[in-house]
């Protein structure tokens, strides 16, 4: 998990700016409706427009204000691939594509009226971009699984995760087992906008469903924000107050790091925390046979979904292979140079992309979600069990063969053999295709990273001490995880409708 971060980034990139107005509200260096009722008397709260304000949050809730002014989370109105891809798809449907997009991106101008359809973005006001505070916190029911089915109470009150909240002069508080990374129900929030389905009835994004499915859903597992909400390492005041005591708790980070990063000009300690976060997810093992066959196993221990999961129609995720003998490449399958696209590499055949595909009411393969009636996916699934001895535990075992066919060998036998797992959050030939319909800047395709989600494992004759009997003769391995190469395991699933 990703350690805890106090601040990363500039807030004005992530979505959210200093209210002008709420500075000025501060008195003799207080925050603003900071403190305790107290005295009997009954409060004095903060109204509604100085609660829509994350600026507000600040002033008592700092530390979570500059972990979530960093995130994604903040940032999803302003993110430069949002905006592309709801123009195009708003001018495509002439119009149909309506609040689809932006009741997830920009939830809070929604349900505020400060917009339909998200074109008018520039004119909202700052405060309500993205996704707030007031937003997550306001939220009371779960009405549906997928497509930001929530309502909110409309009440004022701020919902959260302690049975017991401190007395507040800037707010009522109250427990939600919505809001309760302990509670199971708490997914059911994240999964209502991180499932989606297109208008045509395709299923975009079922990051909730997987974890559902999962073993994590069960009371051995994790919900959403355990993995994505990661605990201090010890007790603090939830609020800073002048001259109050409150009491310690846990306190839990809200930076959310998942797989998507800031663009443009997202800090390379954003990417950093994404990167090592990605790193606790996958095992991996690197095996050569005796004929000089590669075997790349993978096993999906951490993530709690399917991998890489949520938006994987435009995320591109593949495994990069490079054999060498006395120096010198001999084979090589996925390799992008950086900032290139995995998709451009036609004269791969042994490509291992893991992403899905989209298709239309004809069949015929789309790459955009609105145009999308169905899906083919070949993501890696999900653990079902924790118990070793039950059959389904090494389902995640996959393994993929480099070249592809099982009897067909490098062209000579390596003494070197290197694999990592690497994505790029969206695909080059994806925002390739918003920059031709004039809807990107051609600057942000430069600025997509591409991400290690596994560090390079290296195996040489001398290194190779793990071992494992295919067809009957020994293949020998390493791994940096000590995975059980000798376990059973399932021969990845391949595309077969869709083109890289």
């Amino acid at each position: 998990m990703a350690t805890p971060q106090s601040a990363r980034g500039d807030p004005v990139k992530s979505g959210w700016t200093f209210a002008a107005l709420m500075v000025a509200a501060m008195a003799g260096g207080l925050p603003m409706g900071c403190g305790s009722s107290s005295g009997g008397q009954a409060p004095d709260y903060l109204d509604r427009n100085a609660m829509l304000d994350p600026q507000t949050c600040q002033s008592c809730h700092a530390g979570h204000y500059q972990q979530c002014a960093a995130s994604m989370h903040a940032a999803a109105s302003d993110d430069p691939i949002f905006r592309a891809m709801n123009m195009r798809g708003q001018a495509e449907t002439k119009g149909q594509l309506g609040s689809f997009c932006i009741k997830c991106h920009a939830p809070t101008a929604f349900s505020e009226g400060a917009t339909t359809d998200g074109l008018n973005l520039d004119t909202v006001p700052r405060p309500l971009h993205g996704v707030t505070c007031f937003f997550c916190h306001s939220i009371d029911s779960v009405t549906g699984s997928h497509n930001a089915a929530v309502s909110l109470s409309g009440d004022l009150v701020m919902r959260g995760e302690f049975s017991d909240p401190a007395p507040s002069s800037a707010h009522a508080s109250a427990y939600d087992t919505l809001h309760d990374r302990n509670h199971a129900e708490s997914a059911s929030l994240c999964g209502a906008c991180h499932d989606i389905v297109t208008p045509g009835g395709a299923h975009i994004e079922r990051t909730y469903a997987e974890w559902q499915g999962s073993v994590f859903s069960s009371s051995e597992g994790d919900t959403c924000n355990q993995c994505h909400m990661n605990q201090s390492a010890s007790k603090g005041p939830i609020a800073q107050v002048s001259g109050e005591s409150l009491p310690a708790r846990y306190t839990y980070a809200h930076d959310f790091p998942g797989v998507d990063v800031g663009l443009p000009g997202g800090s390379t300690s954003e990417q950093s925390v994404v990167e090592q976060f990605l790193q606790t997810t996958l095992q991996t093992a690197l095996c050569v046979t005796q004929q000089g066959g590669v075997r790349a196993i993978v096993d999906n221990v951490a993530a709690g979904h399917f991998w890489p999961s949520g938006a994987a129609q435009d995320r591109r995720a593949w495994a990069e292979v490079v054999a060498t003998k006395a120096g010198k490449v001999i084979y090589q399958s996925g390799v992008v140079p950086e900032g290139g696209s995995v998709t451009a590499l036609t004269n791969d055949p042994d490509l291992w992309l893991l992403r899905d595909c989209m298709f239309d009411t004809t069949g015929n393969q789309v790459d955009m979600f609105w145009q999308a009636a169905s899906t083919e996916s070949n993501e890696l699934p999900a653990p079902v069990t924790f118990v070793t001895t039950d059959p389904d535990f090494y389902k995640t075992h996959v393994y993929q063969l480099f070249p592809r066919a099982m009897n067909t060998t490098l062209p000579q036998m390596p003494d070197q053999v290197t694999l990592r797992f690497r994505i790029q959050p969206i695909g080059v030939d994806v925002l390739q295709s918003l920059v031709a319909s004039g809807n990107l800047d051609a600057g942000v395709v430069a600025e997509m990273p591409i991400l290690d989600v596994t560090p390079i494992v290296t195996w040489t004759p001398a290194t190779a001490t793990l071992t494992y009997q295919e067809q009957g003769q020994p293949v020998t391995c390493v791994s940096p995880s000590n995975l059980n190469v000798a376990a059973d395991k399932t021969l990845a699933v391949n595309h077969v409708k869709c083109s890289p």
